[in-house]
C-alpha cells in the first residue's frame, strides 16, 4: 500500500472503481495532477502507472511519489494527446487503462503568477504548459471578430461580442496584461447578477481552452486511448465543462454504437463497435463531496471498456477558431 498524505481528487474514489485496477496491470494517468488517481492505482500491489502531465511544476510535484512507489509510477512531461507516443517511449504498446481528468486543476487556480483565475491578480498568463503564446498575447493581438468567436464558442458568453468590443477599445489605450484588468473590463460590459457566476467567468474559461487548445487536445487524447487499450481496458474520463463532457459523451456513443441495420435500406459497411459504454448516464459527484469542494460541482464521469474491434479512424477536426490561425491572423 502507498503511504503518506492523499490529494482527493474529485470523483477519485470512483474514478479509480471504475477503472478496476487489477494486480500486475499498466494504467495511464493522462492527467497527473496531484497525483490523487496515480495513488489509487498504486494502492493496488503490482499495478504500473505511466504518469502524465504537461505542467512541469505538477512533475516536479509528483517525484516523491515516484520515489515511494518503487519503481512502478513513471512521470513524463507532455501532452495527454501525446499518450499514445509515451507509452511507446515507456516499452508499452497496450495498457490496461487510461483515467483523465480534463481542464485546470485546483493547483494552477491557486498560483497567482499562473493567471488562470480572476480570484488572484497576476499576469494573463494561462498556459499549462508554461510555453507558447499567452492569454494576454492573444487578448493583445486577436482581431475583435477572433475575440468573439473564441469567447463565444469556448465560453459560451452570450455577450461576446460587446466583451470583444471593449477589449478591443481599451487595448488601443493601454495593454490589458493582468487577470484584474481583464476581470474588471469585462465586468463594466457584463453586468454581475446576484447568487450568479462573476461577469469574467466565461470569458476567462474561453481564453483558457483557447490557449491550451483543450478541446482539440481532449479529442486526439480519446482517441490515442483507444488505440492503447487492450480489449477488456478500461477509460475514464471526468470532465467539468459542457463542451468537454460533450466531446466525452459522443466519443463514446459514436465508438459504442453498434448498428441496427434496416430490411428497408441496404446494409452499410460500419465499423464494429471499439467500445461497450458502462456509464448510461454519468456519474456525479455526492452532497458531500461538493459541500468538502465546490469545484466538484459540475463534474461529470464516464467510463467504457475496450472491445476487440479495431480502433476507428479519427474524427475530422471540428471547425472552431485555433491559436495558430488566430495569432497570425488567419
Amino acid at each position: 500500500m502507498m503511504s503518506a498524505e492523499r490529494h482527493i481528487s474529485v470523483l477519485g474514489r470512483e474514478a479509480v472503481q471504475w477503472l478496476a485496477p487489477r494486480a500486475g496491470g499498466i494504467y495511464v494517468d493522462a492527467t497527473f495532477g496531484a497525483g490523487g488517481y496515480s495513488r489509487g492505482i498504486l494502492d493496488v500491489a503490482g499495478t504500473r502507472v505511466i504518469g502524465i502531465d504537461r505542467d512541469r511544476t505538477a512533475i516536479a510535484g509528483g517525484f516523491d511519489l515516484v520515489d515511494r512507489s518503487e519503481g512502478r509510477l513513471e512521470l513524463v512531461q507532455d501532452c495527454f494527446s501525446n499518450l499514445a507516443e509515451v507509452c511507446a517511449a515507456q516499452g508499452v504498446d497496450a495498457v490496461d487503462g487510461v483515467v483523465m481528468d480534463v481542464g485546470v486543476s485546483s493547483m494552477q487556480l491557486d498560483q497567482a503568477e499562473r493567471g488562470f483565475s480572476f480570484r488572484f491578480d497576476g499576469p494573463l498568463d494561462m498556459r499549462m504548459g508554461q510555453a507558447g503564446p499567452t492569454a494576454a498575447d492573444v487578448v493583445a493581438k486577436a482581431s475583435e471578430t477572433d475575440l468573439a468567436n473564441i469567447i463565444y464558442i469556448f465560453g459560451e458568453e452570450r455577450n461576446s461580442r460587446r466583451i470583444a468590443r471593449a477589449i478591443g477599445a481599451a487595448r488601443k489605450e493601454t495593454p490589458i496584461a493582468t487577470t484584474r484588468a481583464l476581470a474588471d473590463l469585462v465586468a463594466k460590459v457584463v453586468r454581475a447578477k446576484p447568487n450568479e457566476i462573476h461577469p469574467a467567468t466565461r470569458t476567462f474559461q474561453a481564453l483558457r481552452i483557447f490557449v491550451n487548445e483543450e478541446l482539440d487536445e481532449l479529442a486526439a487524447a480519446l482517441a490515442a486511448a483507444e488505440r492503447v487499450l487492450k480489449p477488456g481496458g478500461r477509460l475514464v474520463v471526468v470532465s467539468f465543462h459542457s463542451l468537454e463532457d460533450r466531446i466525452v459523451k459522443n466519443f463514446m456513443a459514436d465508438r459504442g454504437k453498434v448498428s441496427a441495420g434496416s430490411r428497408h435500406m441496404p446494409e452499410v459497411a460500419q465499423a464494429a463497435p471499439s467500445f461497450e459504454i458502462l456509464t448510461k448516464r454519468p456519474v456525479t459527484p455526492s452532497e458531500a463531496e461538493i459541500a468538502a469542494n465546490p469545484r466538484a460541482r459540475s463534474a461529470k464521469l464516464r467510463a467504457a471498456a475496450r472491445t476487440s474491434a479495431p480502433a476507428h479512424a479519427e474524427d475530422d477536426r471540428a471547425n472552431w477558431p485555433r491559436l495558430a490561425d488566430v495569432l497570425r491572423g488567419g
